[in-house]
């Protein structure tokens, strides 16, 4: 019997050379527009794919292989900060972390966004590597680069990234900036400047909250604070406590409108518009029942609050707004205030049964389904 065996060895592609390509000049502007909420953030945005070319040229006296990148400014943010001028080091195996403040149009709050840049490296022959590229990333700010067989680079790449962990700074709202970054070669040749103009709509929708700034945990015990009169003739009690309130739309307070009901949920609920404490072992008689009311102060009016029925406060995306930091969140973000007043009516002392009344509010908010 005869056997044979065969070997097949097949080497690896040979990638091909960057196309001679000469540096941008000029402006290039790029609107970077994304929404999402804060469940689901991008795990990353990608302005530049890595080693996407900016310029290449075997004649290495034009010098594409020394190409940076600087900042308008190293101290302000506005417009992205990082070094503003040839660092003269090789910056190896670093992306440059360019800090870019970003402001909510709404509340005016703002907060600062790392975007990761770097550059990469090609040679002009393939000794050094089979697809001409450096392997590493490089930072932005230094023409300083590797070498290949004491030769320097020939050409030159971008990438542009913002990751996960520099998103999660931003809170639910509409945030706007810019970054600016300027392509230059050395010494200090101006070639191209580009501009990004980030405008992102980020939402929150688990976090959507009624905030009781006085009770933490979000349920309040709350004195109903009935003061007696025994000037009128049989004494009179009545009282007026007021619990502060915010609220938190998950949506940077963008919100068409709020929806807000107040329901009376205790052991005997009220049928009526009004609110119902009852004696701590009433059964039933009109006289273990004290009525009170519910008054809700928004963007300075006072409504009065019907059991059970949704009261929609519109114009919440020109109210004024109160920073708060709310027990679910890292950062703080703003809220609508709506403070409310627990209103008991003047009544007569010996009208009702002796002893401790109670009662129970659920406060229920709505907000518009539709997007900002």
């Amino acid at each position: 019997m005869l056997v044979c065996a065969l070997a097949v060895v097949v080497p690896k592609a040979w990638a091909q050379r960057p196309p001679q390509t000469d540096p941008p000049r000029g402006v290039f502007t790029q609107d970077v527009v994304q929404a999402w909420d804060r469940s689901a953030i991008p795990a990353e945005i990608e302005l530049w794919a890595p080693r996407t070319l900016l310029a290449y040229d075997t004649d290495l006296t034009q010098r594409y292989g020394e190409l940076y990148m600087v900042c308008a400014s190293s101290s302000d943010a506005s417009t992205g900060r990082c070094p503003t001028e040839d660092m003269l080091v090789l910056l190896s195996s670093q992306a440059t972390q360019v800090s870019v403040r970003l402001q909510e149009i709404r509340s005016g709050l703002t907060s600062n966004l790392d975007v990761s840049a770097s550059l990469f490296r090609a040679f002009s022959t393939a000794d050094c590597s089979l697809d001409y590229w450096n392997n590493q990333p490089y930072g932005i700010p230094s023409s300083i680069a590797p070498s290949c067989d004491k030769k320097i680079a020939a050409g030159t790449g971008k990438g542009l990234t913002i990751r996960s962990p520099s998103l999660r700074s931003l809170t639910a709202g509409h945030w706007k900036g810019t970054l600016e970054l300027r392509l230059r070669r050395p010494p200090s040749e101006h070639l191209a400047t580009y501009i990004f103009n980030f405008d992102f709509t980020i939402t929150d929708y688990d976090a959507i909250s009624i905030y009781l700034p006085g009770f933490e945990q979000g349920n309040a015990n709350v004195n109903m604070d009935l003061r007696y009169d025994p000037r009128i003739i049989g004494g009179s009690i009545a009282g007026s406590k007021g619990v502060d309130m915010c609220l938190y739309d998950g949506l940077g307070s963008q919100s068409e409108y709020l929806g807000i009901t107040v329901r009376d949920t205790g052991s005997r609920p009220s049928v009526g518009d009004d609110f119902s404490l009852w004696h701590r072992d009433a059964a039933g008689d009109d006289r273990e029942r004290i009525s009170f009311n519910v008054w809700l102060n928004y963007a300075g009016s006072k409504r009065r609050m019907r059991n059970g029925v949704e009261e929609q406060l519109l114009g919440v995306d020109k109210t004024e707004l109160r920073l708060v930091k709310l027990p679910k969140l890292e950062q703080p973000v703003y809220c609508v205030p709506t403070p409310i007043t627990l209103e008991t009516p003047s009544f007569t002392a010996s009208s009702k049964r002796e002893g401790v009344y109670t009662g129970e509010l659920k406060v229920e908010l709505r907000v518009p389904t539709v997007r900002p």
